[in-house]
């Protein structure tokens, strides 16, 4: 199970019918409440560039995704359009983004028949002052999140209040979903104290609109969250705490409601099918198996090969599975693994078959898969040869195919993404040999501090960056600016203080780090 790398650091297809056959492996996506649920989840939490950054998405760019989505079989977007981060009063740009949202709910229900869930935060709003410096579009969150104390009724209901007005104009959305740590969370508190948050929301629900669905997303157990910003020392909730909760909550009884469950890899604390079926909820359980296609958060790189994402989509609940991914024009390969097999398709993707490729750019499936091929492997020179021949590629006149939503509009970008992340991680892979085997690194480190900072200025990613060998070769390099960096940590009179102050950092810790790479490439001559 994994889930965001933040936690770990700080506590350890109508068109396609006749395409390669791929209409008798997609089933009807319409949308309709007795459907399981094939879903995937739009994380905005991160502020960089178009289209990188959900948050920056226009109604078109959801159209052009969601209509690619529903071609594999997907019935469901899960958005998270940070409602936390808002202050009182709105700015403009908090305003208009309300409104699109509202109209992406609207487009996706009509013109799709898909259904939309939105996801909250259990106790977190915008500090106001803080917030309202910066723009929805650049506003980072753990820059101005405030927490609310569970147990101030006074602060609680003020909270809940004030997401009821944020909330309007989502009033459409078929559920909201409630997540039960990161982030969220609050020194001390108490189970009853959770399922009270989550029973404010459902009479908030119930005046917004009634018949709108709670979800309550059990991931690490609220106790056991609390416990880590009161001790700084993260662990998985138990077993018994997870049960208590659903006993408070079944006899709170905010219904309709539903849990999600973990179906691969479960977590300690028992938050699984047997569960859900011991409360009478499996029927409308949905599986969330965290980080199958994306881990979060990530440096932008195409994940490629293996089934990790295609099992985690195969391994649905009775209510349904969803997926989540961070740059979600970047991990296309993933993507289709993962719908693949939550639409109950028998095999994986076969990491040298031409089913998916084609259906981005006509004609062109064989070199994009090379070059997939290529980003997740091993050898430089291959690397290096397929980018150029990408690079080629890119500058002709390219026919959109019948998924080219998932592109967002850019064939050429899509290509030219492929290229630079080829480059880098060519550049990457030599460093790291060299580092390894004790050869000079001045070129390679060069090279690769180049890349990955044209990369980075390309999609404006900001927050946590780790690969395999990374930190253990740039602290070879003995360079103060990179080990000031790399050696950061959450400053506070409390752990709670201390984890705040970390998350807050890291938001920002990929262009400190290529700027202390680019320092010590400078003198090293």
């Amino acid at each position: 199970m994994k889930r965001r790398n933040f936690l770990y650091a700080m506590g350890g297809m109508a068109s396609l019918a006749a395409y390669n056959g791929w209409g008798s492996l997609i089933p009807d996506a319409s949308s309709g409440s007795k459907e399981k649920v094939v879903g995937m989840y739009i994380h905005q939490h991160w502020p960089y560039n178009h289209p990188y950054a959900a948050r920056t998405w226009t109604v078109e760019d959801y159209r052009g995704y969601a209509g690619a989505l529903k071609k594999l079989g997907v019935n469901t977007l899960v958005i998270w359009p940070l409602l936390e981060t808002m202050p009182n009063p709105l700015t403009p740009s908090d305003e208009a983004n309300l409104a699109k949202i509202g109209s992406i709910i609207d487009m996706l229900h009509n013109e799709l028949g898909m259904r939309v869930m939105i996801t909250l935060c259990p106790n977190i709003v915008a500090d106001n002052a803080i917030a309202a410096q910066a723009p929805f579009e650049k506003r980072h969150f753990f820059y101005c999140d405030k927490f609310i104390d569970p147990g101030d009724p006074v602060a609680v209901k003020q909270m809940v209040a004030w997401r009821g007005k944020l909330m309007q104009p989502l009033a459409k959305a078929d559920g909201v979903v409630i997540i039960d740590s990161d982030p969220g969370g609050y020194p001390g508190s108490t189970n009853s104290q959770f399922v009270n948050l989550l029973d404010q929301h459902r009479h908030m629900l119930n005046r917004l609109r009634p018949g709108i669905e709670l979800y309550y997303w059990m991931h690490v157990g609220w106790e056991a969250y609390c416990r880590y910003y009161q001790t700084g020392k993260f662990s998985w909730g138990t077993p018994d705490e997870a049960v208590d909760i659903l006993t408070k909550l079944k006899k709170v009884d905010p219904r309709p409601w539903g849990i999600t469950i973990h179906t691969m890899d479960p977590p300690p604390n028992g938050t699984d099918l047997q569960l859900a079926e011991r409360f009478g909820v499996a029927a409308t359980s949905l599986a969330f198996n965290y980080g199958a296609i994306e881990g979060e958060p990530t440096f932008p790189m195409t994940n490629f090969g293996g089934d990790a994402a295609y099992n985690a989509g195969r391994a649905s609940a009775p209510g349904g599975v969803v997926g989540n991914a961070q740059t979600h024009c970047v991990q296309l390969p993933n993507t289709y693994a993962f719908f693949r097999g939550a639409t109950g398709t028998a095999a994986p993707p076969d990491p040298d078959s031409l089913d998916f490729a084609p259906g981005l750019i006509q004609d062109q499936g064989q070199l994009i898969l090379r070059g997939w091929q290529a980003v997740a492997g091993t050898d430089s020179v291959q690397m290096r040869d397929t980018a150029d021949k990408l690079e080629s590629l890119s500058k002709k006149t390219l026919v959109p195919g019948p998924l080219s939503g998932l592109l967002f509009s850019s064939p050429q970008r899509f290509l030219v993404d492929l290229v630079m992340e080829l480059r880098l991680h060519a550049a990457f892979t030599e460093f790291v040999a060299a580092s390894n085997q004790g050869h000079d690194v001045k070129t390679s480190f060069r090279e690769f501090v180049q890349s990955a900072s044209a990369w980075q200025k390309r999609h404006g990613y900001e927050c946590a960056w780790s690969w395999p060998g990374m930190t253990e070769s740039l602290k070879k390099l003995q360079s103060p600016e990179i080990d000031k960096v790399l050696d950061e940590k959450g400053q506070g009179k409390t752990p709670a203080d201390e984890i705040a102050d970390h998350f807050r950092i890291t938001e920002t810790y990929t262009p400190r780090l290529l700027a202390a790479m680019a320092d010590a490439s400078k003198n090293m001559g």
